[in-house]
């Protein structure tokens, strides 16, 4: 990381991130009440360490076997280190609440920056639309799971009951988003104690209530003894490598999307990012490790619960000391989908602000009274109840929308830090480093080709139905569903959008306002000179 710094004075305080923001060319629309601490918490629930195993951990162990849950969850760890990184040096150069997508139109020449702009756009929406559901169903089937835990299995769970809980823990988090910033911030501070605490106690107490003569040599758990193929026709390789799900789903850029409610954002944002990406992905792997070598025969998960995570907890710690300990799990859980919604909804704040919807602006609106963009706030949770009831018709569909989660969004960080590196020396491209800044040598590059590269990889894997033979029940839709919305999002763009849309606002300047006029139509000033318009649709 370069040691480069802005000057002195450029982060004093409030006052010299709004002129950093501004310098951007946007009039600042939040208050800035997230402390350090408050981002750094922010960052850690968004990656939900001790939940998202949680939710995930059946796929490696059922597909590839218990070395798949080990490895898997440190390789992909590592690249997803690269591509952490690279994030956080794009938000420390671009601290607005677009994130990446704002940035994205940033780094190419302009007459890119529209159509770079909206496709970015949609797939970061797609794909925390999509996370923010599948987090939500997972809490959802994570608390019915205790339940048949408690009932000793005499409990059935039904799609109603699932998809029930799913809509009212929604509903409950766009309530709690509606406060105002330093609520939220108070709120946040403490995630990161249960996140670590949960996580850290959960490690400790599996391996003190588990007898040595019950535990797993290591060949079970690291070598080849742990590969388990039950994919039913994928080679033991394939297999292998479609535990890497686990640790991919994750949002990387959600804390940038909180930029503009960051203090000193251009240090704090990526620096919280950088930590947690590390901290996650480290005791990520001691728990996969721990559960694994705890986790009994393989044959009794995951156990009626339906979650091998939890009937590991009840083996071991037994039926109360399990439920006492998943409660935490489940409250992780429930701070992610706190956190990823408050990023989601200023994605969409930032999208129907640049008139990426054809909705006039009214979701790029903050409420004068809270400081949060509550329609942004609750358009965000109604998209994200809908994918839910696809469970009632097929929950393979239901499915297949969650899986997506991984595919959209990686594949909508990848291509700013891309576009960063193909047009780093166009007279046109403004790309001035912040703070954290990998550099324009082998550090920097080697860390941006390996997650574009990896990225890329992974993607093709999560596109391959995880069980054959292909039917259409075991066919994976994700590839299909995020290739149809790019490919209606272009339609869309070509057919109407390109008539309003000029892409992010900051990509504007006077110099461009000026020569571009003719183009945009309405008379609609962007960027350092904002209309009367956008004033009064974004100032708090």
């Amino acid at each position: 990381m370069s040691n480069r710094r802005f000057g002195a004075s450029d982060y004093e305080d409030d006052s010299d991130d709004d002129k950093k923001l501004e310098s951007l060319g946007y009039i600042p629309s939040f208050k800035r009440e997230f402390s350090n601490l408050a981002t750094i918490s922010f960052a850690f629930s968004i990656m939900g360490l001790c939940s998202s195993v949680a939710t995930t951990f059946n796929t490696p162990l059922l597909l590839g076997g218990p070395a798949s849950a080990t490895w898997c969850w440190i390789l992909g760890a590592t690249m997803c280190f690269t591509l952490g990184s690279s994030i956080a040096e794009i938000v420390s150069a671009f601290p607005t609440c677009g994130g990446l997508y704002t940035a994205s139109a940033q780094l190419v020449p302009k007459r890119h920056r529209p159509i770079v702009g909206w496709v970015v756009g949609w797939l970061n929406i797609l794909g925390q639309v999509a996370g923010l559901s599948s987090t939500e169903f997972g809490l959802s089937s994570m608390i019915w799971a205790a339940v048949v835990v408690a009932k000793d299995g005499n409990y059935a769970v039904t799609p109603g009951k699932v998809v029930g809980l799913f809509a009212a823990l929604l509903v409950l988090h766009g309530i709690l988003n509606c406060l105002a910033t330093r609520h939220l911030a108070t709120f946040t501070k403490g995630f990161v104690f249960v996140n670590l605490g949960a996580t850290v106690i959960i490690i400790i107490v599996l391996l003190a209530t588990t007898d040595r003569h019950d535990m797993h040599s290591a060949s079970y758990v690291f070598g080849s003894d742990g590969i388990v193929n039950q994919t039913n026709g994928w080679n033991n390789g394939l297999a292998f490598l479609f535990g890497l799900l686990s640790v991919q789903w994750t949002d990387y850029d959600a804390t940038a999307h909180i930029s503009e409610e960051v203090k000193r954002a251009a240090y704090a944002a990526p620096a919280a990012i950088f930590i947690a990406v590390i901290g996650t992905g480290l005791l990520g792997w001691v728990l996969n490790i721990v559960l694994v070598l705890c986790s009994g025969r393989l044959e009794d998960l995951p156990g009626p619960s339906g979650s091998a995570f939890l009937q590991i907890m009840a083996l071991r710690m037994g039926k109360a000391g399990a439920l006492f300990l998943w409660t935490f799990v489940c409250l992780t859980a429930f701070f992610v989908c706190q956190t990823a919604l408050q990023a989601c909804s200023r994605t969409v704040y930032a999208f129907s602000r640049d008139k990426g919807f054809p909705d006039n602006r009214y979701f790029g609106y903050v409420s004068k009274w809270t400081g949060t963009p509550l329609r942004a706030i609750w358009l965000t949770t109604v998209l994200s109840i809908l994918p839910g009831f696809l469970d009632f018709a097929s929950p393979v569909a239901a499915n297949a929308i969650f899986s997506l989660t991984a595919m959209a969004l990686d594949i909508s960080y990848i291509i700013p830090i891309a576009l960063r590196r193909a047009f780093q020396h166009h007279p046109e491209v403004r790309f001035k480093p912040g703070p954290f800044y990998l550099g324009d040598g082998a550090l920097g590059w080697t860390a941006n080709l390996a997650c574009i590269g990896w990225t890329l990889f992974v993607s093709v894997i999560f596109s391959l139905p995880t069980v054959l033979p292909v039917t259409t029940g075991t066919m994976n839709y994700a590839a299909v569903i995020t290739a149809s919305v790019v490919l209606l999002a272009m339609i869309w763009y070509f057919v109407d959008g390109r008539r309003h849309y000029r892409g992010p606002h900051a990509y504007v300047t006077v110099e461009d306002k000026d020569k571009d006029a003719p183009a945009v139509g309405d008379g609609e000033v962007r960027g350092d000179s904002v209309d009367d318009e956008d004033k009064g649709t974004t100032a708090p």
